[in-house]
């Protein structure tokens, strides 16, 4: 998969955000195999919760900002029997919210960047046609990816210990 990564203020310089963006798009592809398609191109955007409120706004009619937000341009289906051979593919676009992630990161008492990298792992899941929102069998499986996705960034569970 080919990458379009954009850091805007307020992100910080470190770490490296474009690294960690295809660290964990790659995890997500180990997981969730029909990412793993050489055609395809997904952008990132690290930016603002202001800019992330208007987009929420605009999109989800949701008047407030949110940690990330993703837009999937290709359906599951297509994504699932896209050709090996032929023209690129836009499967979406991610963008992540610096304060937002930041607040919740401390909440968890986790670094930023690993916040980071689940908030794009989970991104990545719903450009791939992944919802947590459709049912509850359907967000266990989301969940199980991401923290599988993680494994292999050798980070934590996100959602901490299962009973």
């Amino acid at each position: 998969m080919n990458l379009e990564i954009d850091i805007e203020e307020p992100w910080p310089a470190q770490p490296e955000w474009e690294a960690l963006a295809a660290k964990a798009v790659d995890a997500a592809a180990l997981v969730a195999p029909e990412l793993a398609h050489a055609r395809l191109t997904a952008s990132v955007l690290f930016t603002s919760d202001q800019d992330i409120h208007a987009l929420n706004a605009e999109w989800r009619g949701k008047d407030k900002p949110t940690n990330v937000l993703s837009f999937p341009m290709l359906e599951r289906s297509d994504l699932v029997d896209l050709a090996p051979e032929g023209p690129p593919e836009m499967l979406g676009d991610i963008a992540l919210a610096y304060e937002t992630c930041a607040r919740e990161a401390a909440e968890k008492g986790v670094a930023v960047e690993h916040h980071a990298a689940h908030l794009i792992v989970h991104g990545m899941l719903h450009l791939a046609g992944y919802d947590h929102e459709t049912s509850d069998e359907d967000a266990d499986v989301m969940e199980a990816l991401e923290t599988k996705a993680l494994a292999v960034m050798g980070l934590a569970d996100p959602y901490g210990p299962r009973l």
